[in-house]
């Protein structure tokens, strides 16, 4: 059959068509592609993309919207002011932030109406004061899911807003915390004066100094979670509450290292002073142990006030004392 034939044909006519279109494809797709690139910032309300994630905020202004992530590495940050937004990797860990900071501060700088990160990868973060942040929350709801902290000096740290609530699941914070330097220290998690703190399904490993999970919030609740200490250097306490907190610590795995600042307790309730009443916390269905090959003692739950929280249920390595008062 002649070419002109095998076109007359449907079969090839089909064939014809569609090697056509796949053609004209593959010539508007660079096009497309080299787009995405200059534009990685994308509102999904509106469809618009923007080379600049600041540029991206400002278009939802003091509304709400979603801010879809092409992957990259990305050194931007961005200041949120008002509004209700959501960043969102368009592919889990893709979207990569490395090293940039807005204010001194953070790579996400928040302090409008509630943000949500979903997917994305915070890295070397790192600012004069030794606290430089993946997120500085100052104000509003957060909520923070499937995305990684590492390699910073500060995971997550927030101001105070005691009706506002931070949620955090499936995420993980690897080599984070500082203690030196005459500073502050910095941690895996800080979280100030919050109504809420709920931590879900996260894994907490390799600390460099300073607390794993420090929260000031009144209510908290911690669950499901792995604290795998050991690789850390120079760490201290897996959850310290400050100032006392109500709420549940239950269902987490907990493994001590050998390299600790202080090694003395696992959680600790009020060592800064006694703010809030922790009658009501619940610290059960817990297991920990010390790294292998380390033998010491220490104590689950240090406790520096009268109110006596219900801890019952864990599963405790030997060298390992329940509670005790300090």
């Amino acid at each position: 059959m002649s070419a002109s034939a095998a076109l007359c044909s449907g079969v090839g006519y089909d064939v014809a068509m569609k090697t056509r279109f796949a053609f004209a494809a593959l010539l508007v797709l660079p096009v497309a592609t080299q787009a995405a690139a200059d534009r990685p910032f994308i509102v999904a309300e509106t469809g618009r993309g923007f080379a600049r994630l600041a540029d991206a905020v400002a278009a939802i202004g003091d509304g709400a919207g979603t801010i879809r992530i092409t992957p990259g590495v990305y050194r931007q940050c961005a200041v949120q002011t008002a509004g209700r937004i959501t960043y969102r990797a368009t592919r889990t860990g893709s979207a990569i932030f490395d090293g940039t900071t807005c204010e001194g501060k953070a790579a996400l700088v928040l302090r409008g109406q509630a943000a949500s990160v979903e997917g994305l990868v915070f890295r070397n973060m790192r600012v004069a004061d030794r606290n430089g942040a993946g997120i500085r929350l100052e104000r509003g709801d957060l909520t923070v899911s499937g995305s990684i902290f590492r390699d910073s000096e500060e995971g997550i740290l927030t101001h105070d807003d005691p009706r506002a609530t931070i949620r955090i699941e499936r995420s993980t914070f690897s080599r984070l915390g500082r203690c030196d330097d005459g500073f502050d220290c910095a941690h895996s998690i800080y979280v100030g004066g919050y109504g809420a703190l709920v931590v879900t399904h996260s894994r907490f490993e390799a600390g460099r100094g300073g607390h794993y999970v420090k929260s000031r919030a009144a209510r908290v609740d911690l669950r499901g979670n792995v604290f795998d200490d050991r690789t850390g250097s120079a760490t201290n306490y897996m959850i310290d509450l400050p100032n006392g907190s109500a709420g549940i610590i239950a269902g987490n795995v907990m493994v001590q290292g050998r390299d600790k600042d202080n090694h003395s307790a696992f959680i600790t309730i009020a060592p800064e002073g006694r703010v809030r009443d922790s009658s009501a916390l619940i610290i059960s269905g817990n297991s920990a142990a010390f790294a292998p090959g380390v033998r010491r003692s220490s104590t689950f739950v240090a406790n520096w006030t009268a109110d006596r929280p219900r801890i019952a249920g864990n599963r405790l390595a030997p060298g390992i004392k329940a509670t005790d008062r300090r």
